[in-house]
Order: structure tokens, then sequence, then C-alpha cells
């Protein structure tokens, strides 16, 4: 079960989060201030740290900025009622695995979790498009030998080979959006969104959800 560790300035939100949570994760502490967050999470070292982000002294980001450096392995989810481009994004460079808001459900929730514990990134459909803007029109790094290539014909080759419906899979894929969403918006069943999914795995040679949004964001696919 994935240990998580909540951080919320609100008592009763914390306390909901638990009781809907129950069951399907183990929730090792909870913290309601940045200070005794950084605390508590290097002593529990959790797999995921749901996180809110406007807090008194520093928020969110403050924890992230003291903890992401010295526990490597623990994953930070940010759950906040804030959807604004500037908390996604300031959040998302400090080193958190997703930014979801506080209307999704506790199954979603659940689900989210257990993605970013096992090295997914997840963002709520509407925030997936700050994140990708913002690096989209962030200026490219200069190029060394050690560094991955631009894309090539092989990459474009690559892409090509996929059919029109496992495209357009791929791309809500990279925005963030989970399977039963894209079913919703493609108008197809969630086992068919799974096939078409593990189909563009295969066929660009990725092994993971994460690996497949870097793909397509390094290559400006959205």
């Amino acid at each position: 079960m994935t240990t998580v560790y909540l951080v919320d300035d609100h008592a009763m939100f914390r306390a909901g989060v638990r009781a809907e949570l129950g069951g399907r994760v183990e929730v090792v502490g909870e913290a309601a201030t940045p200070a005794d967050a950084v605390a508590g999470i290097v002593a529990s070292r959790p797999q995921v740290v749901l996180l809110d982000v406007h807090m008194p002294d520093g928020g969110g980001l403050a924890v992230l900025r003291q903890v992401g450096e010295r526990l490597p392995a623990t994953r930070f989810l940010a759950l906040s009622v804030s959807d604004a481009a500037e908390d996604v994004i300031a959040l998302i460079r400090a080193g958190a695995r997703g930014y979801v808001t506080k209307t999704i459900s506790a199954d979603d929730l659940a689900d989210a979790v257990e993605r970013v514990a096992g090295g997914d990134v997840v963002f709520s459909p509407l925030l997936a498009g700050f994140v990708l803007d913002a690096f989209r029109d962030a200026p490219a790094a200069p190029s060394t030998a050690g560094d991955t290539a631009a894309p090539t014909s092989a990459t474009d080759a690559d892409f090509d080979q996929l059919t029109p419906r496992e495209r357009e899979v791929l791309r809500l894929l990279a925005r963030g959006y989970a399977y039963k969403e894209i079913a919703a918006e493609l108008f197809i069943s969630v086992k068919t969104v799974e096939t078409h999914a593990s189909n563009v795995l295969r066929k660009l040679r990725l092994s993971s959800r994460h690996q497949l949004t870097r793909w397509a964001a390094d290559r400006r696919i959205t």
C-alpha cells in the first residue's frame, strides 16, 4: 500500500482526505505548517506527499524546496484549490510530480497518488495545458555532447507508424488525462483506451507513461 503524508493547513480537509482515501493508501503523517511538514516528511519518508500550495510561511513551495533534494525517492503531488497557471508552474519547476485541484473525486485522487508513486506525472486536464505551454515556450538549452538529440527523421517515423486514434490517445495521455477521461473524450471504452495506450508504448519502445509524457513534451506533441 502506498504511503502518503498530508500537508494542509485545514484540519477538516485533512480529516476528509484521510476518510476518503482510507483503505486505499496508508497515511503515515500530516502537518499544518511547512516547518512541521518538513520534519514529519523527513522522519516518515513517505512515497507520496499530498501538498497544499497556499499556507503560511512559504506554503507548499517551501516544503518542496527544503525536502525535495534530501528525499529524492519521495514524490510530491500538489492538491490545491488554486488552478492559477503561476502556482502550477512554480510547483512543477520546484519538483512536484503532479498538480490536481481539490474538486477531484476520491477515486481519481487515489488513482493519482498511485500513478505518482509509480513514477508517472499527473495533472488535472486543464492544468496540463499550462505546464505544456510553459515548457514549450521556454528557450531551449544549448546542446552538448551528452544531450539527447533533437527530433530526427527516425523520430518522425516512430510517430508516423501510429494510427490516427493512437495519436489522439498519445496527445491526451501527454496532457495528463486519466484513462476514463480519454474514454469520455473520444467516446470509446476504458478498455479500448488501455489497448491503444499499450500499442503506443510498444511502438515507441517506451516502458511507462512517464517516459511517454516526456517523449511527447520533447517533441512538442500535444
